[in-house]
């Protein structure tokens, strides 16, 4: 974490944006259905709906990061009545709006859908949309993987209505080339269709990670900003969006330009990006917001995690392996892989660019780079450091590429080469494809810390550290997103707040998994250790969700399955092993009664991080559902439909007085969240700068208290330990006023100093505020 604040002020926005719900709108869950939880929202306490992607994407799309048709809201969404009738409910309960742009890419998997990129495979170089993707027109016809990896594939194209088909998908044909045989027709195309597997090896355009229906957009060029961005800037300019979250701007040529003419395009607007940020790096001096809280998460998750176990855990996964390997080796086998397996396509790309050196060595000294940079991506003038850093640890593994090395670093570092201006590019999609998508899920050890925006290496966050990177936080990025969750995390939030206990009982945690490992053995050890601790996290987890779980995990490590050749032998194996977990009557039992030994440490921790991140600094995001306890895992099971008519009728029972138990129905963490978000919304007084509140006495390090300018949130951190220690005792904070109420109990204390084991006795947590200012919000 960072430990000293940026100089510079970041302007905050015209309109204010307290806090946000976020919101998966889909088929399913439309526009119209989203429109029915304003009410809801309100009354939670959240100033700001924050929806999925808006515009049209490719039919049937769960999620909406492939849009087709940037001129219009998605009819399956219920289009712009549709839209306008719920900017029109959120107005009426005096919430704004805050949409998810998707400037990067586009939907090209079903052409037909897309209007641009059906016309330039119609039209070629002479299309009005060529310039809009990111075509390497000099490389010849634009190639699409579609076909099945068979030599005889193109057998099976077929010549219907004036267009090419090939099984489902559909294809124009250029005018006056329509005659003769299919295959005679493909071959006068602007376009060739290969088999799917070359799209990793060789393409002609950039596209979205290694995922060849997201095209790559040229949003650089004004002429593509506009038409792509015109008709968001009109709902902003109409006053229907407050603010924008922009979607993984490392993958464009050029972020900084590109924010500051969206930030010129919408001066008023509160905008956060997506950009993930490695421990201790700070975001570059951009005209936003800040981030969408990857960074916050990471501190916040860690804080519930004891660094003393980090021994333990290494030399469990050794045990549980039989290996010992570095967080640093590891991610240098994936990136490299990532680069020259899943992105050699884009390898290839880069290393044309330097065309008078050794096409071979290039290759290898720019996927060597990529693999030894240390973030995503450089930007000035962090970014020269980077480089040389990732020159030097280049040089240490491959001293036979030191020449080649030299070289390309020379072009690389001047801003006026292409190579310059792709690389960085190139190193964002290495870093998420070989870390994100699949580091996380070899590097089992302890996969609490495995999360977007996290360092699995560093094993906790003391609280300490934790103050510094929050006070830095008030003074740099107050207006930036927090969150816990997302449609990206690899696991729900209090899934990672249980798997933290297993950090307080490292011996025992040892001896269950050992066992359990011994009983029912898979060939592949480390993610045998991830599937328990996933179990134990999100136990008790109906088996199909297990299921699909486990299969995914397994083919993003890469090891034993795979995505494009999966392992019907070993994926039998696996799911045995799931099955063993529930029909085994001795297994399931012990994991039950496991599972149920920490779940109330488990739910402490939830109350604890999701208070920290609600108020601290920054704005906080709650992403859909988890409101209450939740125990999801990774895209697609983070996108499962919420029960919103469960959470209208806790929360109107707390509001009737309810003072709920820490249980399994999880009110207490809806009383957390609706009456923090209440007091953020009624009372911003209150939150307005940042001060670390010290305990004082024998279990001090136990809690973690700040003050926000008035308002004083107070957390419990490792509660086994403070068990084993006999509690709070006399531990005690000291107060800046002398009467102050917790809003989660409606108990008023009296006097400078307050005994934790008395603020503590209800809850784990504690939100205090001046009793005077604050009586309505309680």
């Amino acid at each position: 974490m960072p430990d000293t604040p940026h100089p510079d002020e970041t302007t905050a926005p015209a309109t204010r944006v307290g806090s946000t719900y976020r919101v998966q709108v889909r088929p399913g869950f439309d526009l119209d259905a989203t429109a029915g939880l304003a009410g809801y929202l309100a009354d939670l306490g959240v100033t700001h709906l924050y929806s999925a992607p808006l515009l049209t994407a490719a039919p049937g799309s769960q999620h909406g990061y492939d849009v087709v048709d940037h001129r219009s809201v998605n009819p399956e969404l219920g289009g712009e009545a549709g839209r306008q009738r719920l900017v029109r409910a959120l107005r009426a309960a005096g919430l704004g709006l805050v949409v998810d742009i998707v400037p990067n890419h586009a939907g090209v998997a079903r052409p037909a859908a897309n209007p641009a990129w059906w016309d330039v495979l119609r039209r070629g170089r002479a299309s009005a949309y060529a310039d809009w993707f990111d075509i390497d027109w000099d490389r010849g016809r634009l190639l699409l993987p579609v076909l099945a990896d068979a030599p005889d594939a193109l057998d099976d194209l077929k010549l219907v209505d004036g267009e090419l088909r090939y099984h489902e998908h559909r294809f124009p044909v250029a005018d006056g080339t329509g005659d003769g045989t299919p295959r005679e027709v493909h071959d006068r195309q602007h376009y060739e269709l290969v088999a799917w597997r070359r799209g990793d090896r060789e393409l002609t355009y950039r596209r979205f990670f290694a995922v060849s229906d997201l095209a790559g957009l040229r949003v650089e060029d004004p002429a593509v900003f506009q038409a792509t961005h015109a008709e968001i800037l009109r709902w902003v300019d109409a006053g229907d969006v407050d603010g924008i979250r922009v979607d993984h701007p490392d993958g464009l040529r050029d972020p900084g330009g590109y924010l500051t003419r969206l930030r010129a395009a919408a001066p008023a607007a509160w905008l956060v990006v997506e950009k993930i940020l490695e421990y201790g790096e700070e975001l570059p001096d951009w005209p936003v917001e800040g981030t969408t809280g990857y960074d916050a998460l990471a501190a916040v998750c860690g804080l519930f995690v004891d660094p003393a176990a980090e021994a333990d855990f290494t030399a469990l996964d050794g045990r549980l392996t039989g290996r010992h390997t570095s967080w640093q080796d590891l991610t240098h086998e994936t990136k490299l892989a990532a680069a020259t397996r899943l992105l050699a396509a884009e390898l290839h790309r880069l290393a044309a660019l330097v065309p008078e050196l050794a096409g071979e060595q290039v290759r290898a000294a720019l996927a060597e780079l990529a693999a030894a940079f240390g973030v995503y991506r450089g930007y000035p003038p962090e970014g020269a450091r980077h480089l040389a850093a990732a020159r030097a640890e280049a040089g240490r593994r491959r001293p036979d590429l030191s020449a080649v090395l030299d070289a390309v670093t020379a072009r690389l570092r001047d801003p006026d080469h292409e190579l310059a201006a792709r690389f960085p590019q190139f190193t964002g999609a290495v870093m998420a494809k070989g870390v994100e998508d699949t580091a996380y899920y070899r590097w089992s050890r302890f996969v609490a810390l495995n999360e977007v925006g996290g360092s699995p290496a560093h094993f906790g966050v003391p609280p300490a550290e934790f103050h510094r990177f929050a006070a830095a936080r008030q003074v740099r990025w107050p207006a930036s997103m927090t969150t816990l969750s997302t449609h990206d995390t690899k696991r729900g939030e209090d899934v990672r707040a249980r798997l933290a206990v297993l950090s307080e009982l490292p011996g025992r945690w040892a001896e269950r998994v050992a066992d359990w490992t011994s009983r029912a053995p898979l060939p592949d050890p480390a993610l045998a250790h991830l599937l328990w601790q996933t179990a134990v996290g999100a136990w008790p987890i109906e088996r199909e969700r297990l299921h699909a779980y486990a299969e995914k995990a397994a083919r993003e490590a890469s090891v034993s399955t795979g995505w494009a050749d999966p392992d019907p032998a070993f994926e039998h194996e696996l799911h045995a092993l799931v099955d063993r977990m529930y029909d085994d009557p001795e297994l399931h039992a012990q994991l039950t009664a496991f599972a149920a030994e920490i779940t109330p440490a488990g739910w402490s921790n939830a109350l604890g991080q999701k208070l920290v991140q609600l108020a601290m600094p920054g704005v906080p995001d709650t992403y859909q559902g988890t409101e209450l306890w939740e125990n999801s895992l990774v895209d697609p099971d983070n996108r499962r439909p919420v029960d919103f008519a469960v959470r209208r009728d806790l929360l109107a029972r707390l509001d009737a007085g309810d003072r709920p138990a820490v249980a399994a129905d999880g009110a207490a963490k809806l009383l957390v969240v609706s009456r923090t978000l209440r007091l953020r919304r009624d009372h911003p007084e209150l939150f307005t700068g940042y001060r670390p509140v010290p305990a004082r006495g024998p279990a001090g390090g136990h809690a973690v208290a700040f003050d926000r300018g008035g308002a004083i949130a107070v957390a419990t951190r490792l509660p086994l330990g403070l068990a084993r220690a006999g509690g709070w005792r006399d531990t005690r904070l000291s107060l800046p006023v002398h009467r102050v109420t917790d809003l989660f109990t409606g108990q008023v204390y009296s006097g400078s100093e307050l005994l934790l084991h008395d603020l503590l006795s209800t809850y784990p947590v504690a939100l205090l505020a001046p009793t005077d200012s604050v009586e309505a919000a309680a």
